[in-house]
């Protein structure tokens, strides 16, 4: 299937924000599966999850690119052209907090 998506150019190679929901880590709540900002690095839990904040942070920033923050997961998506990619192109950091095929050091991350 061709790819229509016109937003692959604009995938950074983020690191991630925080290990968990950062939203939700910050109410104290729980979440389904996480989600990568692609454009930020912001960590936001998927739409199974109540709160959706992976949702809500594409709706406030227009950031089009997100992709699966699960270990094992490759795959993304496009909020604008509502398209899906697996495996997503592009330099991305994995759920260890380092970027695939780079020697990015793994982040300290928040006690």
């Amino acid at each position: 299937m061709p790819r229509h998506c016109t937003h692959l150019s604009e995938v950074r190679a983020v690191m991630p924000g925080t290990r968990g929901c950062a939203e939700c880590e910050e109410m104290g709540d729980s979440w389904v599966h996480l989600r990568l900002c692609l454009a930020c690095g912001h960590v936001g839990c998927c739409d199974d999850s109540k709160n959706k904040h992976a949702s809500r942070h594409f709706q406030e920033t227009q950031h089009p690119l997100m992709k699966s923050f699960e270990p094992g997961e490759t795959w993304g998506w496009c909020f604008v052209d509502q398209e899906m990619f697996d495996p997503m192109p592009g330099p991305q950091a994995n759920a260890e907090g380092r970027h695939d095929g780079r020697t990015t050091p793994k982040p300290e991350w928040p006690k």
